[in-house]
């Protein structure tokens, strides 16, 4: 049976049927779904067309060897580099990862869509209610607010209730009483997406909202690994420093064959293995720590610096509602420099960008210090809310980008 486009309106609960067809998909049942999102002319729309186009794989040249007997959905990942991929989620790969998730919980609820249904994170949301029985609640479609949150969170009926969140949408939500009052509300807010700032992290806590730092991607169905520790069924390990995450939730593949060395599902030891692109090691605990991406990785005078860790760094540095993100650029003396963009749109950029100098010289080694720093209004994003760092990188050799606020270099 050829995989069929599932248009995904900002709202997916306003068509029945829909929400019949992903029933139906982690049951096993019907023709493998491919989600696609919204028109960009109208977000509350559902796109038309028939799942060709420059990020849709080619239908014609699909891999039967990955098709499920039935059911299943192909979600698209959201990596930075190289063409579209969509991985293939059977019906056991979904419903192991909705079970696990709730056992991780605490037990089956309702969740709250506060994300692009298209994406994995967003699509689990959806199919984790079906899978408890329960009809998925929405935040109201358009651009994300405090307000639009406790308007989803109110409509909520389930016993236990549960969301998903990126970090940016965490940061606003800590800004807004009433917001923060209903997600402490909440049984569980999963928030993955990309990294998690500690400081985030601890204010969100200590202000009583049950956070969960949940890691994963499309080829893992999701968040497989939550507080650093892997959910009931998934092993990790650590391999030349790369993440490798095994377990029914883990994709038959991808729907079109990769070509030959570019393969990342490995069988070892009786399982089957996803090579992942990011790195990391195990803390003294033996938490699961995310150093980056690979190809993320900055060389700046021959030493190795992880963005994500500078990030970490200077998070607690900036205004709360801001976020900010790292990358290297061209340096034809230390090979690559290390630059951070800041999206913030009150308070002194000049003022906020000395202060922010001035913390990286206390709080991080000369090679990993910002060398250009820049305030923005808006961070380039993939996916969901995950830092664009090929595009920002460009972006920023750009002098007049968003009319930010460039410093001179500062001496290592």
């Amino acid at each position: 049976m050829k995989p069929v486009p599932l248009p995904l309106p900002a709202d997916p609960t306003s068509d029945p049927a829909l929400l019949d067809r992903l029933a139906d998909a982690i049951a096993g049942r019907g023709p493998l779904l491919l989600p696609q999102e919204p028109s960009p002319s109208d977000p509350t729309a559902a796109p038309t067309g028939t799942g060709h186009g420059p990020d849709e794989p080619d239908l014609d040249h699909i891999d039967p060897d990955v098709l499920p007997s039935g059911g299943g959905i192909a979600v698209g990942t959201s990596g930075s580099t190289g063409a579209s991929k969509r991985a293939v989620l059977d019906a056991s790969a979904l419903t192991a990862s909705a079970d696990a998730t709730h056992a991780r919980l605490g037990g089956p609820g309702q969740w709250l869509l506060a994300l692009p249904a298209h994406h994995i994170a967003g699509l689990q949301v959806l199919l984790r209610s079906l899978r408890a029985g329960a009809r998925p609640a929405v935040v109201p479609p358009g651009s994300f607010t405090p307000a639009g949150f406790v308007a989803g969170v109110d409509s909520m009926t389930g016993m236990r209730r549960y969301t998903s969140l990126v970090p940016t949408q965490l940061q606003r939500l800590l800004l807004d009483e009433d917001a923060v009052a209903a997600a402490r509300g909440l049984d569980g807010v999963l928030v993955g997406g990309s990294s998690m700032p500690p400081v985030l992290l601890r204010r969100a806590r200590e202000a009583g909202i049950p956070v969960v730092v949940t890691y994963g991607m499309s080829e893992t169905a999701g968040g497989c690994v939550y507080d650093g520790t892997p959910l009931d069924g998934v092993h990790l390990r650590i391999q030349q420093g790369r993440i490798h995450l095994a377990g029914a939730v883990v994709a038959r593949g991808y729907l079109v064959r990769r070509p030959a060395g570019e393969d990342p599902f490995l069988e070892h030891g009786g399982l089957r293995w996803f090579r992942t692109d990011d790195m990391g090691r195990l803390d003294e605990e033996g938490l699961l720590v995310v150093d980056g991406r690979v190809d993320d990785v900055i060389i700046s005078g021959g030493l190795k610096v992880w963005p994500t860790e500078v990030e970490r760094a200077l998070a607690g540095f900036v205004p709360d509602g801001c976020d900010l993100a790292v990358v290297g650029l061209p340096d034809p003396e230390w090979g690559q420099r290390v630059a951070v963009a800041v999206e913030c749109t009150h308070g002194s950029s000049a003022d906020l960008l000395t202060d922010l100098l001035d913390h990286a010289r206390d709080v991080l080694p000369p090679h990993a210090r910002p060398r250009l720093a820049r305030v923005v209004r808006a961070l380039p994003r993939r996916g969901p809310g995950k830092p664009d760092r090929a595009r920002l990188a460009s972006l920023l050799m750009d002098p007049g980008w968003e009319n930010g606020v460039s410093t001179p270099e500062q001496e290592g």
